[in-house]
């Protein structure tokens, strides 16, 4: 099973055994105002995932498969499902 670490201005906030908890990580960096699209906007926001193989390989510091970008109304339809 596939493990992702989420990152946020370069620092990891969060992780999760798949996408929807993954991103749910999201709403502890919410901005107050609820602009996702002006939060990402700022430089050096680059929301992004790390996708391991497993979670065992991401305790092993694996290198990740992948490097998924987010976008904002990735992160906002995430957040609405959440609700």
């Amino acid at each position: 099973m596939a493990f992702l670490e989420v990152f946020w201005h370069g620092e990891a906030i969060g992780d999760g055994g798949d996408l929807a908890e993954a991103l749910a990580c999201f709403a502890t960096v919410c901005p107050e105002d609820g602009d996702w699209e002006a939060a990402c906007a700022v430089p050096g926001a680059d929301p992004y995932l790390e996708r391991f193989s497993s979670f065992e390989a991401y305790l092993d510091n694996a290198d990740p498969l992948e490097r998924i970008p987010l976008s904002a109304a990735m992160i906002v339809a995430a957040l609405a499902r959440e609700d």
